[in-house]
Formats: structure tokens, C-alpha cells, sequence
């Protein structure tokens, strides 16, 4: 058996300018996706099953069940009638860590928060990260227009979210697609990791809205400057502020939004 493609045509009418058509259209595939660590079951997300290393290796890591990638000795990805389970051997120390805090639940696409049993938890404080290096707004108006050229499934569906790692004298350097937007973060974490490739000198790139989940996420991959096309929230900001990451929203073609730690996007620091 083998996993699913991660889109597919589907049948519908359209009711456009007064009259009714027959034809298809290409929708992205959402299949539930478990995560398992030593046969024990983490969590289960709804996902879309492309890049299923990365999002084995991402999740593990921005969730602290392991500390490095070389702490999954083995993946096996093991399609069923149900599903796909990611099946993981990780190393001793962090499978005695991940029995310490076993937890299993099952969420809906792209939840941000599966498998969390307390408030302690889910308000967990984030990763300070280090990285101090600035950067002029031409380079998140240039990350921004590098996206729709590499959204090769958007393009095809119009009804998925991504995540890029854009560094200024590489450009856009990988990203990847879901239908949940912190799967799409974690698929990314996990091609970075995977490439040995650290995000701490550029730029991570969302199309959607900016959540804690997002910002908690970012901070443990030490990203500087997190860029989102839509608003953030209350609790992203004091996050952001917390993690000393740069929180950027609404960017669009005409600009963008300076939420938190201005200092390191040139010529916007001195601005009172």
C-alpha cells in the first residue's frame, strides 16, 4: 500500500454568471497522519500526505521530542486503510523523556495544539531566540514574491497553506505545502533539519495568520523574523516579544507591518 497522492480531480458544478456548468476541480488530499515513537502514539493530524519525512522530522523537533535529528534512529512511513503512521525509533534518552511525558491525542487539520493535556503546556514559554543580524524591507518584499512561483499545489487547488525559509544571498532556500498552516511550518523544520540547514540568518515566510502555535514553533528553530500575509494575534505578539523575534503581518504587495522587534528590519529602527 502506498500513501495517497496529495491531490485530487473531483467532480462539481458551477453556478457562474447566471448559468450552471458540469466539470472538475483539483482538491488537495487531507488524510490522518499518526505520529509514533517507540509504538507508542503521540498524536494523530489531519494532513496533507506530501513530504512526509520532513513533517515526521519537523514535528518531532519544534515539540522537544527530540533535541536533533539524529535522535530518530529510524522512520518508516506505513500507509493503512486509515490513515498513515509515521513509525519512528528514537534513541534511548529521548524515548525515556517521551515515556516521562507519553501523551496521545487525535486533532483536527492543522491543530496547533494536539496532544497538549494542560494549560501549562499549551502556554508553554517559548525559545529565546539569538539571532541578531538585520534586515532592509526590500528583502521581505523579495521573499514575499518568490512564494506563488513554488506553491505548486495552491496553484493546482487554491486551498492550502505554506511556509518558506527565504536568506538573503540564497534566496528562497525550501517550502513546503499543507493543508494546515503549522503542518506546513513543521514540514519546513523538517526539510531545514534534514539538509542540515539552520534558519537563524534569514527569513520564515507564512500565507496565513499569525497563532502562538506559529511563533512557538519558529522559536525552536531559532527563526529571527517571522512574516505572516495575514494579522497576528494578542497572544502571538507577547509571545514574539518574549522569544525576541521579529513578528511581521500583513504583508502584502504594497507592504507590510512591523509588530515586534523593529530593530532588525533597516531604515524602520530609528522610526519612533
Amino acid at each position: 500500500m502506498t500513501p495517497p497522492p496529495p491531490m485530487r480531480s473531483a467532480r462539481r458544478l458551477a453556478w457562474r454568471d447566471g448559468a450552471l456548468s458540469a466539470g472538475e476541480r483539483v482538491v488537495p488530499e487531507e488524510t490522518a497522519v499518526a505520529f509514533t515513537y517507540n509504538r507508542i502514539t503521540q498524536a494523530v493530524m489531519m494532513a496533507t500526505p506530501a513530504d512526509l519525512e520532513d513533517f515526521a522530522f519537523g514535528f518531532s523537533l519544534t515539540e522537544g521530542i527530540v533535541a536533533a535529528p539524529e535522535e530518530i534512529e529510524e522512520l518508516r512511513i506505513v500507509p493503512t486503510a486509515h490513515g498513515i503512521e509515521l513509525r519512528m525509533d528514537i534513541a534511548s534518552r529521548a524515548g525515556e523523556v517521551f515515556i516521562a511525558r507519553r501523551r496521545a491525542a487525535a486533532g483536527p487539520t492543522g491543530c496547533g495544539l494536539c496532544g497538549i493535556d494542560s494549560l501549562e503546556q499549551a502556554m508553554r514559554a517559548p525559545k529565546r531566540v539569538t539571532g541578531t543580524g538585520t534586515f532592509p524591507p526590500g528583502s521581505i518584499m523579495a521573499s514575499l514574491a518568490t512564494l506563488p512561483a513554488h506553491q505548486k499545489l495552491n496553484r493546482e487547488t487554491r486551498a492550502v497553506h505554506a511556509a518558506a525559509y527565504w536568506e538573503p544571498g540564497l534566496g528562497l532556500v525550501a517550502l513546503r505545502e499543507d493543508v494546515g498552516r503549522h503542518n506546513a511550518l513543521d514540514k519546513l523544520v523538517g526539510a531545514l533539519a534534514r539538509a542540515s540547514m539552520r534558519a537563524g540568518q534569514g527569513l520564515v515566510v507564512l500565507t496565513s495568520r499569525l497563532s502562538v502555535e506559529l511563533v512557538q514553533k519558529a522559536a525552536a528553530m531559532n527563526a529571527p523574523v517571522l512574516v505572516g500575509v495575514s494579522a497576528p494575534t494578542a497572544l502571538a505578539l507577547r509571545s514574539a516579544e518574549a522569544a525576541n523575534i521579529t513578528l511581521i503581518g500583513i504583508a502584502r504587495d504594497d507592504g507590510f507591518e512591523i509588530f515586534t522587534h523593529a530593530e532588525r528590519i533597516e531604515t524602520v529602527k530609528d522610526v519612533a
